[in-house]
């Protein structure tokens, strides 16, 4: 089994940092009318509030471009993933329809306003790192151009860096061929309300992507 774990040099820079680790088994389906009902639910509930811009002043995105801070990264210029995707909703262009598992992660991100990091695990080797980028590492984000990722929070296997807390890698992206996923978030305000957004996930995934045999962890 992949395992999950923080270098001690980011938590050292990042002492509160907790990582909720889900694996699942899952059919990456089309967008059902269902996810397609979860998704509109879960931007009215942004574009609703009285000050949606309010949200991007969150203790949870707070602490996530504070982490960024530490890391040396710029966060107005390198956003960490929920922040993105909320920004995406406040200014009416709505979340990404990919497929359901993925447009389950964007769900709960949004709801949790965490980064979370997706990952077929057929396509990882070996254990998982989460540590600072190295002077000279890239590689190209999903639906994106190369990404500088020194000093970015990252998710690294034996062939190297594959994901962060801003866009994950090509190379261990989910598709709709992957039978069993990782999940990730990445909380650096600490692990309060970590077990409840898996639960979240759990359900989602379980009713609408057959979810099964779920595996969750607090690192």
């Amino acid at each position: 089994m992949t395992t999950v774990s923080i270098d001690p040099s980011l938590k050292a820079d990042c002492p509160r940092v907790a990582l909720g680790c889900l694996t699942a088994e899952v059919e990456a389906r089309e967008t059902s009318a269902d996810i397609e009902e979860e998704l509109r639910l879960c931007e009215q509930k942004i574009l609703s509030l009285q000050a949606p811009r309010a949200i991007l002043e969150s203790s949870a995105i707070l602490a996530t471009r504070s982490g960024y801070k530490a890391l040396g990264k710029d966060p107005a210029r390198y956003r960490g993933s929920a922040e993105a995707l909320i920004r995406r909703i406040i200014a009416g262009k709505g979340l990404p329809r990919i497929h359901a598992v993925v447009d389950i992660i964007n769900i709960v991100s949004v709801e949790s306003r965490l980064p979370i990091g997706l990952y077929d695990l057929a396509q990882v080797r070996g254990d998982i790192t989460f540590r600072a980028g190295r002077p000279g590492e890239t590689y190209k984000g999903i639906g994106k151009y190369d990404l500088n990722l020194e000093g970015l929070p990252l998710f690294a296997d034996e062939l190297g860096p594959h994901g962060s807390a801003t866009s994950d890698s090509e190379r261990t992206m989910v598709t709709p061929a992957t039978k069993q996923v990782l999940a990730v978030f990445v909380a650096f305000g600490g692990s309060i309300g970590l077990e409840h957004s898996m639960d979240r996930m759990k359900l989602l995934l379980a009713n609408h992507a057959s979810g099964t045999n779920f595996q969750a962890t607090i690192v």
